[in-house]
């Protein structure tokens, strides 16, 4: 009868015991949540946004928000300056008839509609554009009373001359206008707010429904 022998001398050395198998297993487990942990920490890190770009996308918002209420504001300045030029404009470009006094209270309404623009908000150049052009017109309409009254108060020999020279600068201010308002219509689409229509009575535009098309 053959003796039972145990496992060979050369297995049980190749053999780890128990407890040292789960010990590596242990390890390799807890390294590969380590590198799990640091590639999940690597991936957010380099998702996020840094402060820099969180900075410049605050930034670009805030600009944003600004520039839209400058819009409105402007819209709202134009509509108030039309009124008052409008009528000037009118008169300069039918050729009125001399009176010095007329001349000196259109001065006056000029002074006025200049005021918004002495010390006018940086904002977008879109807008920067649309208020420059308002206050080019503003400044030609006033040249054109200048004009005006030189022409009614000067030598009866210069009138002519002065009175017509009054009319084309009225006819550059209206034209200035346009432009203008071409513009502020524009920036007024881009801004969401629609279509803003401050022209000048028979001036040509898109002709889209006031508050459309934002």
């Amino acid at each position: 009868m053959s003796r039972r022998t145990g496992r060979p001398s050369y297995l049980l050395a190749a053999s780890p015991p128990p407890r040292r198998r789960l010990s590596r297993l242990a390890v390799v487990a807890a390294i590969g949540l380590v590198v799990a942990l640091v590639g999940g920490g690597i991936g957010y890190a380099v998702g996020r946004p840094d402060a820099t770009e969180s900075t410049i996308a605050d930034l670009r918002r805030a600009e944003a928000t600004r520039d839209a209420q400058q819009i409105t504001e402007l819209t709202a300045t134009a509509r108030r300056l039309r009124e008052e030029i409008a009528p000037v404009l009118d008169a300069l470009r039918a050729e009125p008839t001399a009176d010095p006094q007329q001349a000196r209270q259109w001065q006056q309404t000029l002074l006025r509609a200049a005021e918004p623009f002495a010390d006018p908000p940086s904002g977008s150049t879109a807008t920067n554009v649309a208020r420059g052009g308002l206050r080019g017109a503003v400044e030609q309409t006033a040249l054109a009373v200048e004009s005006y009254l030189l022409a009614v108060t000067g030598p009866p020999a210069q009138r002519a001359t002065l009175t017509a020279l009054a009319k084309r600068q009225a006819e550059q201010a209206a034209s200035a206008w346009s432009v203008a308002a071409t513009q502020l219509d524009q920036v007024n689409v881009d801004a969401g707010h629609g279509h803003q229509h401050v022209y000048l009575d028979g001036d040509q535009h898109d002709g889209a429904e006031e508050g459309t098309g934002g």
